[in-house]
């Protein structure tokens, strides 16, 4: 019988780090937000069937629901790991961002919000983040979509709710969002850690240059010099792989991922989370 597979050792997240780059990220999509024009905000964004807008309004609202929640007192203790988040979320059919009860809170700020009240209700929510923040211990529990979570791990989950919407953002609205570096990386490597725990192996290696590399896939472990099958490609590309934002077949025809070997096609794989 073959040995058992030992699950890989869970990843660790600087709390302070990741508390700062929600801030900053939060501020860099504010930025963006207040300088956008009337045909900006209609335009249509990805995942389909929302505009600028409601994406800039639903990521208001999802800050607000964060700050409502460590106003109240902690829920029970039935806790979700910040490893199953990804496979949690994606079995409830959520949003990177949005469960259905933050969807609909963003809906009501109203088909005709301008820039500057969106990028307004941004900064007052990041700011009262900020402050709660300031004396919330990292073991506090928050209400997540199925039980709790540690908030030091929901913020990780921000990073990548913040970054995809972000992203989102600039290719709908046609304007440049900046990315907090710290934020970009704990977004990739959250979602390159699902990868390998929705396909244990050690037969393909994808890489992330410059923030992970991991390995996955059923098949013949590599152990030293060059991978005979390995995929790379740029963070954003990651992201909007994991996300479903592109398609593997579009992502290798415009030259945005790389990937050599007979293993090394992840299109059954992704995506990993919508």
């Amino acid at each position: 019988m073959p040995p058992a597979r030992r699950k890989p050792r869970a990843r660790t997240y600087d709390d302070a780090r990741t508390r700062a780059a929600v801030i900053a990220q939060l501020g860099h999509v504010r930025e963006a937000v207040a300088g956008l024009t009337e045909a900006q905000l209609a335009a249509p964004a990805r995942p389909a069937g929302r505009t600028v807008r409601e994406l800039a309004a639903g990521l208001g609202a999802s800050v607000e629901r964060l700050n409502r929640d460590l106003e109240l007192p902690a829920p029970p203790a039935r806790e979700v790991a910040l490893d199953d988040w990804v496979a949690v979320s994606a079995a409830r059919g959520a949003d990177v961002d949005q469960g259905p009860e933050t969807a609909a809170e963003g809906s009501e700020a109203g088909p005709a919000a301008g820039a500057a009240e969106l990028g307004a209700r941004l900064e007052r929510a990041a700011a009262r983040l900020a402050a709660l923040l300031a004396d919330a211990p990292a073991g506090r529990l928050v209400p997540a979509r199925a039980g709790a979570m540690r908030l030091d791990d929901v913020l990780v989950t921000r990073c990548v709710e913040l970054v995809v919407d972000a992203d989102d953002m600039a290719a709908a609205a046609g304007v440049a969002v900046r990315h907090d570096r710290h934020a970009l990386a704990t977004a990739t490597r959250l979602l390159a850690d699902a990868l390998a725990a929705k396909a244990p192996g050690g037969s393909v290696e994808v890489r992330v240059p410059p923030y992970v590399v991991v390995q996955c896939v059923e098949g013949p472990r590599h152990t030293r010099g060059t991978p005979p099958n390995v995929v790379e490609t740029a963070p954003l590309t990651w992201l909007r792989l994991a996300t479903g934002r592109v398609t593997w077949a579009d992502a290798l025809e415009s030259a945005e991922v790389t990937a050599s070997g007979e293993r090394a096609d992840l299109a059954a794989l992704l995506p990993l989370l919508v």
